[in-house]
């Protein structure tokens, strides 16, 4: 077995180089880079951060909409039987934003631009809110029925775009689908880290791979992965509904008791962000655009505006106009870095390991694994006493962040799918490949002691690769987008069809839209609906 899995990984030797190519272009020539800041800042994330200010001056900054509306939308009760409710959409979106990027991430870039990445992760968020709305809102625009389910997203709205040429969905989708699946068993690696970590804390030891405890959480994985992608799309979201507010809520929680133990430290904290977002420390390289190009990056691939990934969980929402998913998805690129990230945030710089806690030399060797990072900050903060309950509690959030992420990519391949064939059969293949194929292979590797690092590159490169599918695309469609948002603002919301913004769509039609508000209202989702 494991001559295989050193086959596998040696097969994908070629990925990392080219998915560092393409993440530092152009940042790798010489001449750029000599260029002050600028050179750097790779093109993929100028790219994000650009289209994110011109989104924003076009919609007349749409992020600065009154929450209190939008929440309004998310809590109101569905008009139809088909799709799911705004809310289930946001927790479905949220369950793939809030990940693991969101301690492991951030407490990289703290790690490596210092805590003045902080600053411009906020300053990526904010104009990222707008792309999230964009694509969103056009997610919501072409999606189609499939008997009492929406399905759409990039493949979607991407064939449309683009002359209505279907080997252009076809491929859109079948790329989607590639980096869903690959990000998989990363996760699943995710998952066993930190169930690994509280049962090293609970034995007072550690426990070698090949343990018992590691076999049984392999199988409790794979079985509660299966039984919740084998329900479909409506069963993942009433897991969703639960899994998402109680990790969010939790993580949180705990956050803010720590924040709260350290009081007299919040000073230092927006100090040290501040600061260091303009004059880093000379540990974390001492330019600003260090920090800066951490804190961009980190920040967009934690919520990932403008990759397209979050357009699966937009086009499934029931809801009463287009531009209602995109102010809901905006919503959730505040909450997953203004909050959560921010929250990790607090944490490692207050803890500021690098000013004494350890010498140089230690914390150039610590900071190479995030989570151990981020689990000595959290010891330096709290009581010793304290230390092993708040440390298992922490753990528990990210395997649920893990756990999430890994439930929404199979769940968004699915919807991806259906763009190729909405045959039952086919559908069902993906879920099975999904949960009983890339969720084993991920906890094998595991069971193996091996990290397969050129396979877990991939998914890095399918990271910039959707990036650059996807933003061209929305740009092309933008104009549809702020026809939709004209609309919306004269009518306050009121009733929408496509063809009063020039364009014929499948279900925002009138005889479509009246077709489904025919059918009864769906109440709830059980949790084993």
């Amino acid at each position: 077995m494991d001559d295989l899995f050193r086959s596998v990984n040696a097969f994908f030797a070629f990925i990392a180089p080219v998915s560092d190519f393409l993440w530092d272009f152009p940042t790798n020539i010489k001449a750029y880079s000599r260029i002050p800041v600028l050179g750097q800042f790779p093109f993929a994330i100028l790219l994000l951060v650009g289209v994110g200010i011109h989104f924003s001056i076009r919609t007349r900054f749409i992020q600065t909409m009154n929450i209190r509306k939008i929440v309004r939308i998310m809590l109101r009760k569905q008009s139809s039987s088909t799709g799911v409710s705004a809310l289930a959409s946001f927790m479905l979106g949220l369950a793939m934003r809030a990940g693991p990027g969101n301690i492991v991430g951030i407490t990289g870039a703290i790690s490596v631009g210092g805590p003045g990445a902080l600053f411009w992760m906020w300053v990526a968020a904010f104009f990222g809110m707008a792309t999230a709305f964009m694509e969103s809102t056009l997610a919501q625009l072409f999606k189609e029925r499939k008997q009492n389910e929406f399905v759409g997203g990039l493949p979607f709205y991407g064939r449309r775009i683009l002359g209505g040429r279907r080997f252009v969905g076809t491929f859109l989708s079948l790329v989607f689908i590639v980096y869903a699946l690959f990000n998989v068993p990363p996760q699943t690696f995710n998952v066993f880290t930190a169930i690994g970590t509280i049962a090293d804390t609970v034995a007072g030891t550690h426990l070698a791979r090949q343990s018992t405890v590691y076999y049984v959480i392999a199988a409790g994985l794979v079985l509660a992965c299966a039984f919740i992608i084998m329900g479909g799309i409506r069963r993942v979201t009433a897991y969703t509904d639960v899994l998402v507010p109680i990790k969010a809520t939790l993580f949180c929680v705990m956050s803010l008791v720590i924040i709260g133990i350290n009081l007299p430290l919040i000073p230092y904290f927006f100090h040290e962000v501040v600061v260091g977002a303009f004059a880093p420390h000379a540990l974390f390289g001492g330019a600003i655009g260090t920090a800066l190009a951490q804190g961009v990056k980190r920040g967009l691939m934690s919520n990932e505006a403008g990759q397209g990934t979050i357009t699966m969980a937009a086009a499934i929402a029931d809801n009463d106009h287009p531009c209602e998913q995109g102010f809901v998805q905006s919503l959730g690129v505040f909450f997953d870095t203004m909050v959560i990230c921010t929250m990790t945030g607090f944490i490692v710089v207050m803890a500021h390991v690098w000013t004494g806690t350890v010498d140089g030399q230690a914390w150039e060797s610590v900071r190479a694994s995030k989570i151990t990072v981020y689990l000595a900050s959290v010891e330096a903060l709290v009581p010793v006493w304290a230390g092993n309950v708040i440390r298992i509690v922490m753990c528990v959030c990210y395997g649920l962040f893990a756990f999430t992420t890994l439930l929404g990519m199979i769940s968004f391949a699915e919807i991806s799918a259906n763009f190729i064939s909405r045959s039952q059969r086919f559908i069902t293949g993906i879920r099975v490949v999904g949960s009983l194929v890339f969720v084993p292979f991920g906890a094998l590797t595991v069971l193996a002691g091996l990290e397969l690092p050129n396979l877990w590159a991939l998914s890095d490169l399918m990271n910039i690769v959707m990036v650059l599918l996807n933003v061209p695309i929305v740009l092309l469609g933008q104009t549809l987008v702020y026809k939709a948002l004209a609309h919306y603002r004269a009518t306050r919301g009121g009733p929408f069809v496509s063809d009063d913004i020039g364009v014929r769509t499948e279900y925002w039609t009138a005889g479509q839209r009246a077709h489904v508000a025919s059918a009864p209202a769906r109440e709830t989702d059980s949790v084993e609906a």
